[in-house]
Parts: structure tokens; C-alpha cells; sequence
């Protein structure tokens, strides 16, 4: 009875033990997790787990985000995740998102995963329009994905229609020209196919390095008022705050770089920026929503602090994760080189083996014509062989006819008759006889050279059906496969080896690797150059093919801004800023509060 109590009271005190929690749903760019979360649980636990789970290490460019009354916020890492005015149904839901875009998408994401996470979320921004991008530039990152997705170009498997599932382009841009969806296949495929050799993190981190020159790449919009009460958009993004016209997301009409400001404040729905230069006055906008200065902050401190860290020597973790990168970068390189050469050798072998299976053919079809010709010696040999035989015996015979004329000939001489008449018969009989046996001797003659001739045509054959027979020896004889295992051909001393041991790979790296890697990073540096010259000269090129095709009336307003800039000779995003911060930032401020 005691023992029964104890084992209950023990399972109780287990029970209330067992920490009370809730399911929470997390949403990515490309999967959906769920897991269990303790109700004490505060923000940092919750984004510490997702981060471990997908291994990522850059968690300065994430956060949890989700949507409450159609504004946008993001779990903070102090606060409780309940404490949160989050919906109270479980599951509850957050996306994780980069939060925080790069300046130097090349730079500073260190990571395959991170580059991944962007490139996703950037993509569906630029299809989802709410990052601009002209036609010709769409056409490019298209290509750069269906690299990432489908590995090399090749004509036997990707065969025309196989995009016509793929959602690659914008509808605006779609909408835009008269071209059918086998239009817009063939214009990415030319471009896919330049891209062969790239793996799906280079293309990935291609894509990234064109799409953050785009004006509206990083940027997050808010709706503000001056002080004089004018409509103006707010947008912040990783180089500082720019103002814009309600109208015109694409050019701001000033910017404020973030070494330029000193503190960022709000009291309810008033904004204070203090200028680093105290002598400056402050400057105020108003914003809708309590809200949303609560998000402008949060996005503002932590652009701010990303923005300072970039210009400070890495962190002892980033010089880790770059070292390891590198290394990882080098090794893949040289692991792609390999499997390179061994892909050559191994189409080379593939080469080698239709030649010899080609020279086989031709060697039996020579080897049977030959075996035709034999035949036809032997029989034409048999058949001249004959003729002479009847030829001869027909010689003989007109010669043994011609000796019997002869010997009538003569008889008729010995017994030549007295008379006149008998004479006259006798000497026509002998003068027909004379006639007789010259024919005869004349057909012996023309019967004895045909003989003649039918003995050369028969040494001929012979010797033809000889030199068949030595040409049928000399196929049969020859080999017809060479050795099919080649030696490769010894590596250069400047590249690491590979050791394969049963079924493991060891690799060595050596220190002229690294100083190997950075010669050739600065060759790709100059090849880049030269790469996005001929680029935009391609854009151009694709602009003025597809610009016949354009329907005018279906140009958005972002569409005619860009027409516009471009027509002026629009440069590229951080040249336009750094113009826009040319003048002194008293001067700046002072147009904000007049605008």
C-alpha cells in the first residue's frame, strides 16, 4: 500500500516537473519546421534553434518575422515569445527572412547556406515586383537561376519547352512584350548556356552580385511626413536613410549615410535624427503608426551596427568562418578541376572507342568487299579458263581441216584430168580449195592470238585473286582495339594531390595553394571586369532586340522612371547616393525640412 502512494506521489512530482509548451511553426524560403517551445522561452532561444538547425552561423542578417494588423514586425531576442503580440493559435508562425541586406554580397556572406537563404528571398522579391528590375536584367538573373536549378546546359535533356513550368520572370515584364512564353525560353536559354562550368553556389552568388546594383534591392519603405506635413517615403537599407518622393521609389532625393548620423530616437510617432556634427540641428518626421517607429528602429540600429562592423577589422569568429570558406572554396575548386579532367579523359575515352568502332566497321566492309572481289576473280578465272580450252580446241581443229583441204589439194593435182573442161573444173575445184584454205589458216590465226589473249586475262585474274587474298590475310591480322587504359598524364607540381585509399580521399593542401588561389582571385578580378563590359553590352544588345516588341501603354510608372534614368546616363546605385551625399549634411537637412 506504502509502495503504491510513493510510486503515485513520485509520477506526480514528474509530471509537474515536465516543463509546460507550445508548438511554433518556422517558415523559410524553401522548407517549413515545427518544434516544441518551452513557454518561458524567450526570443534567442527560439531563433538559437533554428539557427543550429539549419547550421547557419551569419545569424546577424536574420530574424523571425510576422505580421500583426498588416504591419510587419520581428521577434525580439529579449522578450518572451509569448509576450509577444503574436496570434495565440497553435501553431504559432514565423518566417525566418534576412532582415539585413549586405553591402557586398561577395564579401561578406561567407556561408553556401546564407547565400542560398538570399538568393531565394531575393528572387521572389524581383518576381513578386517588389524589387524593380528592367526586362533585360530579369532575362540575366533568369539564366543565372535556371543555372543554379539545372547544372550545365545540355541540348539532349534540356529541350525546348523544358521552362515552360518555371516561374523565372516577372509578370510585369511578361506583360510588357508581345512574345510568347517559347520567346522568352529561347532569349534565357542563350544566356544558360554561356553560364556551363558554374555550380549552383556560384550562380547563386552571381545572380546576387547583379541584383543588389538594383535601386529598390535592401531598402524597406515607410510612409513620413516633414514638418511642413509633405507626403515622403523613408527607406532604409544597409548604407543609410534615403528620402523619396511618394511617386519615384527609385531615385531618393537625398541620403544620409550612417557615419553621418549620432543618435536615432522616437516619442510616439515623431522620428529624431541627430547628425554625428553637433553643430547640426536635429532633424523630425512623422510616421503613421506607433509601430512603425518601433520597426524603423529596430532596422536602423541594426544597419547602423552592421554598417561600423564592416569598416572595423573582422571578428576572431568571422576570420574563422572566411578561413574556412576559403579553404572549402579552394578545395571545391580543385575537386570541380578534377572531376574536369577525369569528365575529359573520360570523353576523350568515349572518342577513342567510336573511332575504333568506326575503323572496325570500315575493316569488315573492306574485309567483305575484298571477299566480293576473290569471288569474282575466281569465277572469272574458271570461266577464261574454259573459253581458252574451247578456243584451243577449236584451233585444232580448223588447223586439222586446213591439212585435210591441203591434202585434198594436192590429190586433186596428181589426178587433174585431161580435157579441157575437166581442166577448167579441176583448176576452179583447185582455186576454191586455195580460197578455203586461206580462210582457214586466217581463222586458225585469229582463233590461236584469242587464245593467247585468254591466257594473259587469266594470269591477270590470278594475280588479282593473289593480291585479294594477301589484302583479306593483312585485315584479318590487324589489331583492333588498342590498349584502352592510357596513362594519365602526370599532374603539374603546383596542384594538390588526391590519394584515393579503398574508398576513402585524402587531401593535401599546401601553402603555394593559397598563394595560387589569390593569383588567381585577382585574375577573375580583371576577367570580371572584362566579363561586365561584354555583360552590358549584351543587356544593351537584348533591350534593342526585344524594344520593337514593346506595348508602350502597358509601361508601369517604375518603368518610365528607369527609362528616364537610363536616357540621362543613370549610373549605378552607390554612385547615385554618393552624389546624393556630396553636399554637407546642414545643407541636407535643411532641404529635407523644405521639401
Amino acid at each position: 500500500m506504502a509502495g503504491a502512494i510513493a510510486s503515485r506521489m513520485s509520477f506526480s512530482s514528474l509530471k509537474r516537473k515536465q516543463p509546460k509548451t507550445f508548438t511554433v511553426r518556422i517558415v523559410t524560403m524553401d522548407a517549413e519546421m515545427e518544434f516544441n517551445c518551452e513557454m518561458k522561452w524567450k526570443g534567442k532561444d527560439l531563433f538559437d534553434l533554428v539557427c543550429r538547425t539549419l547550421g547557419l552561423r551569419e545569424t546577424w542578417f536574420f530574424g523571425l518575422q510576422y505580421t500583426i494588423k498588416d504591419t510587419v514586425a520581428w521577434l525580439k531576442m529579449d522578450k518572451k515569445v509569448l509576450d509577444h503580440d503574436v496570434p495565440k493559435e497553435e501553431p504559432v508562425t514565423f518566417h525566418f527572412l534576412a532582415k539585413f541586406y549586405p553591402e557586398n554580397a561577395e564579401e561578406e556572406l561567407v556561408q553556401e547556406i546564407t547565400q542560398h537563404l538570399f538568393f531565394l528571398q531575393v528572387k521572389k522579391q524581383i518576381l513578386d515586383e517588389k524589387i524593380y528590375c528592367p526586362p533585360e536584367a530579369s532575362v540575366l538573373l533568369a539564366s543565372y537561376a535556371v543555372q543554379a536549378k539545372y547544372g550545365d546546359y545540355d541540348p539532349s535533356v534540356h529541350k525546348r519547352g523544358f521552362l515552360a513550368q518555371e516561374e523565372l520572370l516577372p509578370k510585369r515584364v511578361i506583360n510588357l512584350y508581345q512574345m510568347t512564353p517559347e520567346m522568352w525560353e529561347e532569349r534565357i536559354t542563350a544566356w544558360y548556356a554561356e553560364h556551363r562550368g558554374r555550380a549552383r553556389d556560384e550562380a547563386e552568388m552571381e545572380y546576387l552580385k547583379i541584383a543588389q546594383d538594383l535601386e529598390m534591392y535592401g531598402v524597406n519603405y515607410f510612409a513620413i511626413r516633414n514638418k511642413k506635413g509633405t507626403e515622403l517615403l523613408l527607406g532604409v537599407d544597409a548604407l543609410g536613410l534615403h528620402i523619396y518622393d511618394p511617386e519615384n521609389r527609385l531615385t531618393p532625393k537625398i541620403s544620409f549615410p550612417w557615419n553621418e548620423i549620432r543618435n536615432i530616437s522616437y516619442s510616439d510617432k515623431e522620428f529624431t535624427i541627430k547628425p554625428l556634427d553637433k553643430k547640426i540641428d536635429v532633424f523630425k518626421f512623422n510616421s503613421s503608426k506607433l509601430r512603425v517607429n518601433k520597426l524603423i528602429l529596430q532596422l536602423c540600429i541594426g544597419n547602423h551596427d552592421l554598417f561600423m562592423r564592416r569598416r572595423k577589422a573582422d571578428s576572431l569568429e568571422v576570420q574563422q568562418m572566411k578561413a574556412q570558406a576559403r579553404e572549402e572554396k579552394a578545395r571545391k575548386q580543385m575537386e570541380r578541376q578534377r572531376l574536369a579532367r577525369e569528365k575529359q579523359m573520360r570523353e576523350e575515352a568515349e572518342r577513342t572507342r567510336d573511332e575504333l568502332e568506326r575503323r572496325l566497321l570500315q575493316m569488315k566492309e573492306e574485309a567483305t568487299m575484298a571477299n566480293e572481289a576473290l569471288m569474282r576473280s575466281e569465277e572469272t578465272a574458271d570461266l577464261l579458263a574454259e573459253k581458252a580450252q574451247i578456243t584451243e580446241e577449236e584451233a585444232k581443229l580448223l588447223a586439222q581441216k586446213a591439212a585435210e583441204a591441203e591434202q585434198e589439194m594436192q590429190r586433186i593435182k596428181a589426178t587433174a584430168i585431161r580435157t579441157e573442161e575437166e581442166k577448167r573444173l579441176m583448176e576452179q575445184k583447185v582455186l576454191e580449195a586455195e580460197v578455203l584454205a586461206l580462210k582457214m589458216a586466217e581463222e586458225s590465226e585469229r582463233r590461236a592470238k584469242e587464245a593467247d589473249q585468254l591466257k594473259q586475262d587469266l594470269q591477270e585474274a590470278r594475280e588479282a585473286e593473289r593480291r585479294a587474298k594477301q589484302k583479306l590475310l593483312e585485315i584479318a591480322t590487324k589489331p583492333t582495339y588498342p590498349p584502352m587504359n592510357p596513362i594519365p598524364a602526370p599532374l603539374p607540381p603546383d596542384i594538390p594531390s588526391f590519394n584515393l585509399i579503398g574508398d576513402s580521399l585524402s587531401f593535401d593542401f599546401k601553402d603555394t595553394d593559397m598563394k595560387r588561389l589569390s593569383m588567381e582571385i585577382e585574375k577573375e578580378k580583371v576577367e570580371y571586369m572584362e566579363k561586365s563590359k561584354h555583360l552590358q553590352e549584351q543587356l544593351n544588345e537584348l533591350k534593342t532586340e526585344i524594344e520593337a516588341l514593346k506595348l508602350k501603354e502597358r509601361e508601369t510608372a517604375l518603368d518610365i522612371l528607369h527609362n528616364e534614368n537610363s536616357d540621362r546616363g543613370g549610373s549605378s546605385k552607390h554612385n547615385t547616393i554618393k552624389k546624393l551625399t556630396l553636399q554637407s549634411t546642414k545643407s541636407r537637412v535643411a532641404f529635407f525640412e523644405e521639401l
